[in-house]
């Protein structure tokens, strides 16, 4: 392998790094989105709620001194109240997430995030082993599990995304106003990481296309 090919691929590596640490950070913490109620015009509290892919907290904050009356754009600092989602803690009650649907989007992207995770893992392993004497093939699938880490994410986001909607949108539920934190943030950048990564790995990885009638892919590739 070229010098010049394997500084690509080293840096590509960095970035797929990157958009590992941002998945982990994206599927272990509970910041996805931020939700609050209709505020009434002599209210000098919000009670606000955060929530990811495993728990929900909410937390009471003062806004006695806030000019527009909302929640938006608060941190949760401070006491919180928080517990995991009903379905994978059956002997919490939860008030939020009453309905079979809701139930069924929190697994869905909790479940997909996890097949994310699995394929790091195996993606990381392969991309080890192909710094051995002579295995630079593994670096092909490496790339392959890093994309599908990258596609897997992005259909976490947008099952979360739609989990929001429908909770805004029905009128059994409290929350009006929502906005999208970091932790969403992080999932959104790690697919583009992930998923251009492991496409910049795949065509760094395969060898030099024969320029000659010939030559094979075996050796079009000049040895260093």
């Amino acid at each position: 392998m070229s010098q010049t090919k394997s500084l690509k691929i080293r840096v590509t590596l960095f970035f797929i790094l990157v958009g590992m640490v941002l998945a982990m950070v994206a599927v272990v913490t509970d910041h996805w989105a931020v939700l609050s109620p209709h505020m009434e015009q002599h209210n000098t509290t919000c009670e606000a709620a955060h929530f990811g892919l495993w728990r929900i907290c909410t937390a009471r904050i003062a806004v006695d001194a806030r000019r527009d009356r909302s929640c938006k754009h608060l941190t949760l600092s401070g006491e919180k109240n928080c517990s995991y989602f009903r379905h994978f803690n059956p002997g919490e009650s939860s008030e939020i997430f009453e309905f079979t649907t809701q139930k069924e989007y929190s697994i869905s992207a909790a479940a997909i995030a996890i097949f994310c995770l699995g394929f790091i893992i195996v993606g990381t392993i392969c991309a080890l082993l192909s710094f051995g004497k002579k295995r630079d093939y593994l670096l092909r699938p490496a790339s392959m599990f890093y994309a599908f880490a990258g596609l897997c994410i992005l259909v976490s986001v947008e099952v979360m995304r739609q989990s929001v909607m429908r909770m805004i949108a029905s009128t059994d539920t409290v929350w009006i106003e929502y906005f999208y934190s970091w932790s969403f943030a992080c999932a959104c950048a790690a697919f583009i990481l992930l998923f251009l990564g492991g496409v910049a790995l795949l065509l760094f990885s395969l060898p030099r296309m024969p320029q000659n009638p010939w030559e094979s892919c075996m050796d079009a590739e000049p040895e260093h």
